[in-house]
């Protein structure tokens, strides 16, 4: 897939089905998101979970209404069709990757849409940093942590984090870039020994794949979009409806937009 492309033709080809996979490094300059779909009794929990939780859960945009599967912010988006993979849950359980949640959708479903890491990497190559998984091009590392969230309602669990290492004195210069994007999980939540977050194993990620890590290099750890996922897993809502991890909905944000000066 041209990484040159503009949001509107990505997501047009994602639509079609042209375009299945990771969406890392497209559309160049643009808000990648994740997202979370619940049926509309169980959003005002969630958008309580995401305000208590702003670091894994910052909130981009969400629907106007119920059933509303447009979200007039972020561009021409149809969020039935425009993720390249979704993943669905039903009472807390993964049931399956689909790539069209047309057949699911009805007229009580509110969708929310996250910042992602993906537009705070683009951040960092900008200042002339290597992003590992980037160089390596693969989906970003993901791990299950022993960080508690916040809990509102039935929503709860152990936060997820993305891992990037760096050597010390780059390591600094990702803190303050990531400082400036809060709206896109912001500054790391942790750096070193990754036991000390309940990671046993950097070589094996929960989610995404591995990434080198050098013998002089610090591992650094941000909150990950992901983390609803844990939490949804804990609620048990009877349907939800989330992004696969490394699959956005791509946006017609600016990054830059988003950035703190």
């Amino acid at each position: 897939m041209n990484d040159s492309l503009s949001p509107q033709a990505l997501r047009h080809a994602i639509r079609s089905g042209a375009h299945r996979g990771n969406t890392s490094g497209l559309a160049a300059g643009f808000v990648q998101c994740n997202i979370v779909i619940l049926p509309a009794d169980w959003a005002n929990d969630f958008l309580r979970f995401c305000q208590l939780n702003p670091r894994p859960c910052p909130l981009v945009a969400m629907s106007n209404r119920p059933g509303d599967y447009t979200l007039p912010p972020l561009g021409d988006v149809d969020i039935r069709t425009d993720v390249p993979s979704y993943r669905l849950f039903r009472d807390g359980k993964f049931v399956e990757e689909t790539p069209d949640i047309t057949p699911l959708w009805d007229d009580n479903l509110v969708t929310f849409a996250l910042g992602c890491s993906f537009s705070f990497e683009e951040a960092l190559l900008a200042d002339g940093l290597e992003v590992r998984n980037v160089t390596e091009g693969v989906n970003v590392p993901m791990y299950r942590t022993s960080i508690d969230c916040n809990s509102a309602g039935p929503f709860a669990g152990k936060m997820v984090v993305s891992m990037r290492p760096f050597h010390a004195a780059d390591a600094i210069r990702a803190i303050q870039i990531c400082t400036r994007f809060p709206a896109v999980h912001g500054a790391p939540v942790h750096l070193g020994d990754p036991a000390l977050i309940g990671i046993d194993d950097l070589a094996r990620p929960d989610y995404g794949d591995a990434v080198s890590v050098g013998a002089n290099e610090l591992p650094l750890f941000w909150a990950c979009g992901v983390t609803p996922q844990v939490a949804l897993e804990a609620a048990r809502p009877p349907l939800a409806i989330t992004h696969s991890p490394g699959c956005m909905l791509v946006t017609d944000l600016r990054n830059s937009q988003l950035a703190v000066m």
